[in-house]
């Protein structure tokens, strides 16, 4: 009989959750002509849900009527981003993760003290475009061991590094071990980017993963700590899978499997997961476990400019 051993921690993060109630606060005070520069989180269900509420996502503060209001994603922008948002009169709102902020304010102080700052991170993702916002002159992108070798700096360079939060943290160890090898001198934050839900997530599936015989990882594809929880499944030779939700499954996949785990990137909901266990009860039988790793507590509170906001005409 198939088993089914579901993680804990799984899913929604102090961050997302934060996020996500900021918009749903935002509805009830002034109703759902609001705009959101790029997906509130990484998360199909999540963003869907607003936009059939009536919330508007956009990818340029050009689309955003002047006067309109307008909310930060969970991923934090660039400084550029909150000038042009301020040049067009928006009420804005910011939902950045608290997590999140912390790096922009390192790389602030990192680059004020005249250091060139090497950012571990994904080319492209939101977070990594909003930090580099932050000091364009002062901060390098490396995704691998591999690129440190080719950065111009030598030892005499005034160096520290700085990571995406959503990082794999064997990934970004790899990195981070590379820079201190060849660049002894760097300095490290005063306490580790990747955020605290990130590594709670990846230990719990390293701790199941070895029993499985698949691994389902509930999640967007463009969310990159859920890929990274795939890519722990893939590491050990299991059949891993990234999916939005339940209609994405296939039957085929868990034909032969005696132990299916479960878990849900920070981004996304616990409905999902719940459907997708309905399902392989459902389907074969499947008993559960919930396996947990250790509690999580966090919590961040809303931001205060949810308070002054008017409703637009």
């Amino acid at each position: 009989m198939m088993k089914i051993l579901l993680a804990n921690p799984r899913g929604f993060c102090a961050g997302v959750n934060m996020a996500i109630e900021c918009l749903d606060d935002a509805i009830r005070r002034v109703g759902p002509e609001i705009y959101v520069y790029h997906e509130i989180v990484h998360n199909k269900h999540v963003v869907d849900r607003f936009t059939q509420q009536g919330v508007t996502f956009v990818d340029t503060i050009d689309e955003v009527p002047t006067g309109s209001i307008l909310l930060f994603s969970a991923h934090g922008v660039s400084p550029e981003i909150r000038q042009i948002a301020r040049d067009r009169n928006l009420q804005t709102v910011d939902a950045t993760c608290p997590l999140v902020t912390k790096v922009h304010l390192e790389a602030i102080r990192y680059a004020r003290d005249g250091f060139n700052i090497i950012l571990i991170g994904h080319e492209g993702h939101d977070e990594v475009i909003g930090t580099m916002g932050e000091a364009p002159q002062s901060i390098t992108l490396v995704e691998t061991p591999g690129e440190v070798q080719s950065l111009p700096f030598n030892n005499e360079d005034k160096l520290a590094y700085l990571t995406q939060t959503t990082l794999s943290v064997d990934e970004a160890s790899a990195v981070i071990e590379a820079l201190q090898q060849r660049y002894p001198e760097i300095q490290s934050p005063p306490k580790e980017d990747i955020c605290y839900a990130t590594t709670n997530r990846q230990d719990a599936v390293k701790m199941l993963v070895e029993q499985a015989d698949v691994l389902i990882v509930l999640g967007s594809q463009n969310s990159s700590n859920s890929r990274r929880l795939m890519e722990i499944g893939i590491q050990q030779g299991v059949m891993s899978r990234l999916v939005d939700g339940v209609a994405d499954l296939h039957d085929n996949w868990f034909r032969n499997a005696e132990t299916v785990v479960v878990t849900a990137g920070a981004s996304a909901p616990q409905i999902v997961v719940q459907e997708c266990i309905d399902y392989l009860i459902a389907r074969f039988g499947a008993t559960l476990s919930e396996e947990t790793l250790r509690e999580e507590s966090v919590h961040f509170s809303l931001p205060r400019e949810l308070q002054q906001l008017t409703a637009t005409t």
